[in-house]
């Protein structure tokens, strides 16, 4: 065949007739198919290169698969396209060059900051692309150290070696590294490579035995997997079969029990398969074993088969499947089912709590313990409360000493997010130091280590945490308190106690009871009365809190301890102290409702300002009305118009049909035809005001509101809401009535009602919120009677700490979501980014980042925190909102000095426009001087009432004299 094949090709077939399109596709096809050739030989070539360093001269390429003279030709061409470079040798260049200055920016990075995993993966595709073997090696090491690896890495570090064990000690190399990738994660197909990889090996001496091991092995940790051991079970049996021996077919019939008595996917082809092996009828014993697997097939197939519909990482659905199997309660089970979790969900550190906690509890082995605790922290380096537990279960099962404290100074290089994550590790290390000492002895070799680390530990906060947190992240000094309570309880020294108390005031704490008290109990029970004397008469004269409590001890122990002259003098300290505190309250007082006061001053001059604004714009438009009207008007008519002025009530109402009237009547009067549909904008806009005024009032039904939306923030010049909104809410469901609100002029007031038919629609209408229309982010909340709930406030946005979430200020405002997202993305995944705009849809230059997992989001803040972007330099913080503040309600509010003021309460929204005044609002002025009423506001002055209805009244015509004039 070979030779057939050999003079086919060496004989010239006749070339086809194609046309310039397909010749050009052929072309770019050939070429494409060499730059393929060309990358792979180079590779090759890195390999061929290892091997030889690593093997020696005795290694022959041709045993190994590898044709010399396919790789010269290869190599050839390679060679002649660098001698004649082409636009692809460039390009291939530049790329090279790219690549190894990308490699050196990321070794670099990993020098800073170890623990960026996206920069090991990053670097080691890099260096796999490049050819760099040996360097591959190395940072796929040290990741591993670092970092557990998923098990897309593992297969491919895998195969790399596998391609390149050559000898007895490779294979050994190989070997250990397949024992390192079992334990990160519970991987069937791992196992299953392992095994096969075994098999290969069978002709060494205990291949078989080995075989067999890793098999067996592999089903204890993953043949209970219901979905994937099957592959397992079905691999062994393969393999026992192959080995022709009268003994092994034993083997193989146990194998087939085994199995039919586990509850796996298509048992029923197992069992079959067993049926037409066997020569012997199936006993009895094993089909009832088979038929109850069957039942528990049953009980466990909901749970699988949610798993199957559900999308990664499909936690819920895992966190369901473990509170079945706890409550089952077989171990072996329960430590699959987490591990599988754990393959999807590595990230979660709530999950490895809860399994690290079922471990040491439940199972309480030493080894699989550990081992959890070990790949927790190497998961989630960031969660304070992993290390804190690892540390516990290694002193719990007696890990020796300099183990330990290798654990703590990784904790602590892990990089927390917040302060008190380093109070709290460093608070469990020194728990852990402290129960190793013996406290009989006066001194020794683990007492002396337990003051160092202590003293240690407060350095350490008040450097590198300050420094990078700009807070100690413990400042009420919890480690300098346990530390005192030691020295004072079980070490007797008591001096020390007092030495470190004094540095714990002198941090800001001397203004707390709490703190004065804390030592003044230690000193009770330890010290001697002269100290407690002592210290509570500086607690009389520091604490700012609570101080009637201080002194209420410092009496109380005079009174039972000390003398009359202790008494004495505690009385008058205590007195003095209580009156200057007083004194400084009621000062504090008065100048907060000073401070009340001119707030409400200044309120009132910026809305007496605004009514004065306001009427100043009204007076022009009326006076500019009245200007156009007397040009109109004939100045014979102008006298008749007095007399025949209608009422402002009848003005406003019928304002228009005489208007029509008038303007027929001098078009008569002068002889001319009147003009048809030809009225002026003006009036045109004048007369669909008036069509919006005269619309009937459809009163709010409250038994409505599950079914209608409140949607505000909309342009105000916008035409026409009904029909625009319309369309944009009928995608939610169908729209029953849109409700627009007019003021009394007939502008729409940027707020509408809209109704749907059902209340789905109107909970899917609520993910509306935010949309922008007409360059506006429209608001959409739920219709609730603020009158009825008066709390009821909607903030779609979490207000809590998130540590998957970022804060950046200080972004220019030019900057979009687009550029901000490409920045962000180089850290992490991103999952969602929302820049802040305020109600007109403008940027703030504020924005929050949502990534993958806390990780991502802290390794992000380390790197883009005080980033210059388009010369604006940004600040990057963890989310962390502070608290919103609750608004006071109106019966809590009381005048300065004064009893309360009872308001007067509106609609559910507030005073409407459409409530009036009796009297314009430039003279609703509240006078202090005035007395109040006894069961209401007080009166109003009767002077303003008088000026208002004595204002003389002046028509068109007195207007179009004054211009004449002019």
């Amino acid at each position: 065949m070979a030779t057939t094949a050999a003079s086919s090709a060496s004989e010239p077939e006749p070339e086809p007739k194609i046309g310039p399109t397909v010749v050009s596709k052929v072309e770019g096809e050939e070429d494409e198919i060499k730059d393929t050739r060309t990358r792979r030989k180079v590779l090759s070539r890195a390999v061929a290169a290892a091997t030889y360093k690593t093997v020696g001269p005795g290694w022959d390429p041709q045993e190994e698969g590898v044709s010399e003279s396919d790789g010269d030709e290869d190599y050839a061409m390679a060679s002649s396209a660098e001698s004649s470079p082409g636009e692809y040798e460039w390009e291939y260049d530049e790329e090279e060059e790219k690549n190894q200055l990308e490699i050196e920016r990321l070794e670099e990075q990993l020098s800073i900051n170890v623990y960026d995993y996206n920069c090991h993966v990053d670097l080691i595709r890099l260096l796999r692309l490049e050819g760099e073997l040996t360097k591959v090696r190395m940072a796929r090491q040290k990741m591993s150290e670092i970092f557990p690896l998923t098990e897309e890495l593992w297969l491919e570090w895998l195969h790399d070696e596998i391609s390149m064990a050559l000898d007895g000690l490779d294979r050994e190399h190989v070997y250990e590294l397949f024992e390192k990738a079992v334990k990160d994660y519970i991987c069937p197909n791992i196992w299953l490579e392992y095994g096969q990889y075994s098999v290969g090996g069978i002709g060494q001496k205990g291949g078989l035995e080995k075989v067999r091991s890793v098999f067996e092995r592999a089903l204890s940790s993953v043949g209970l997997h219901m979905t994937k051991g099957l592959a397992i079970w079905e691999a062994y049996r393969e393999f026992e079969s192959a080995i022709v021996e009268a003994a092994r077919l034993e083997k193989v019939h146990s194998l087939f029990r085994r199995q039919l008595a586990i509850p796996l996917c298509d048992m029923e082809a197992t069992f079959a398969e067993y049926e037409e092996w066997s020569e012997d009828p199936i006993p009895e014993s094993v089909i009832q074993n088979y038929h109850k697997a069957l039942q528990q097939l049953e009980k466990y197939k909901p749970y699988e088969d949610a798993l199957l519909q559900a999308e990664a990482p499909r936690l819920a659905e895992y966190q369901a499947y473990i509170d079945f199997e706890m409550k089952a309660g077989d171990p072996a089970r329960i430590q699959l089912i987490f591990e599988r979790a754990l393959v999807e969900n590595c990230l979660v550190p709530d999950l490895w709590i809860r399994y690290s906690q079922y471990l040491d509890r439940q199972l309480k082995v030493k080894d699989l313990v550990l081992s959890v605790h070990s790949r927790a922290v190497r998961n989630c380096p960031w969660t304070v409360a992993l290390w804190s537990r690892y540390l516990l279960a290694m002193e719990r099962y007696e890990v020796d000493h300099q183990t330990v404290s290798a654990t703590f100074e990784k904790a602590l290089s892990a990089g927390f997010i917040q302060a008190t994550d380093y109070v709290e590790i460093w608070q469990a290390f020194l728990d852990y130091l402290r129960r190793r000492v013996d406290f009989q002895q006066d001194s020794s070799k683990e007492l002396e280590e337990l003051r160092s680390a202590f003293a240690r530990a407060v350095e350490y906060l008040k450097q590198e945490v300050e420094e990078r947190f700009n807070e100690s992240g413990d400042p009420s000094c919890v480690i300098m308190q346990n530390w005192a309570r030691i020295e004072a309880r079980l070490c007797n020294n008591m001096q020390k106690a007092r030495e470190l108390w004094d540095s714990i005031m002198t941090k800001g704490n001397a203004k707390y009871a709490n703190m004065w008290l804390e030592y003044y109990n230690l000193e009770r029970a330890h010290g001697d009365t002269q100290h407690c004397r002592k210290a509570l008469h500086r607690a009389v004269q520091c604490t700012s809190d609570y101080p009637e409590h201080v002194c209420e001890v410092l009496l109380t122990m005079e009174r039972t301890e000390g003398t009359l002259e202790d008494w004495d003098i505690a009385v008058q300290k205590t007195e003095t102290r209580l009156a200057r505190v007083n004194e400084q309250r009621i000062k504090a007082a008065q100048k907060e409702a000073a401070l009340a006061q001119q707030e409400e001053e200044k309120a009132e001059q910026r809305k007496r300002a605004r009514a004065e604004k306001k009427a100043l714009r009204k007076k022009k438009k009326i006076r500019g009305e009245d200007k156009h009207k007397a040009d109109e008007d004939d100045e014979k008519e102008w006298g008749d118009d007095e007399e025949e002025q209608p009422s402002k009530r009848m003005r406003v109402e019928n304002s228009i049909p005489l208007a029509d009237e008038a303007q027929g009547m001098q078009a008569v009067l002068a002889g001319k035809r009147a003009p048809v549909d030809v009225d002026p904008p003006s009036k045109q806009k004048e007369k669909a005001a008036s069509l919006k005024r005269d619309m009937a009032k459809v009163p709010h039904d409250s038994s409505k509101d599950s079914i209608t939306v409140f949607v505000s923030n909309l342009p105000y010049s916008m035409g026409e809401p009904d029909m625009k909104l319309r369309p944009l809410f009928e995608s939610c469901g169908e729209v029953a009535e849109i409700r627009p609100i007019f003021s009394n002029r007939g502008d729409f007031r940027g707020y509408c009602y809209v109704e749907f038919k059902d209340e789905k629609s109107a909970l899917q209408a609520l993910e509306l919120d935010r949309k922008n229309v007409e360059g506006r982010p429209m608001f959409v909340s739920p219709c609730v009677d603020k009158s009825k709930n008066p709390d009821f406030k909607i903030f779609r946005y979490s207000t809590a700490l998130e540590k998957h979430k970022l804060f950046i200020s200080g972004l220019p405002f030019s900057c979009t979501k687009e550029e901000l997202e490409e920045i962000c993305k180089a850290h992490g995944t991103v999952k969602d980014l929302r820049l802040v705009t305020n109600r007109a849809g403008k940027p703030k230059g504020l924005a929050y980042v949502e990534y993958e997992n806390e990780s991502q989001a802290s390794q992000a803040v380390l790197k883009m925190d005080g980033m210059t972007i388009k010369e604006n330099i940004i600040k990057v913080a963890i989310s962390n909102p502070p608290q919103r503040k609750v608004t006071e309600k109106p019966e809590a509010r009381k005048a300065p000095g004064g009893p309360m003021v009872p308001r007067q309460i509106y609609g559910a929204r507030g005073k409407g426009r459409t409530q009036l005044a009796l009297l314009p609002r430039a003279l609703q002025r509240p006078s202090t001087a005035t007395p109040q009423a006894e069961n209401g506001p007080a009166p109003r002055p009767a002077v303003a009432t008088s000026t208002a209805t004595e204002a003389p009244k002046m028509s068109n015509a007195d207007f179009a004299k004054l211009l004449l004039r002019k």
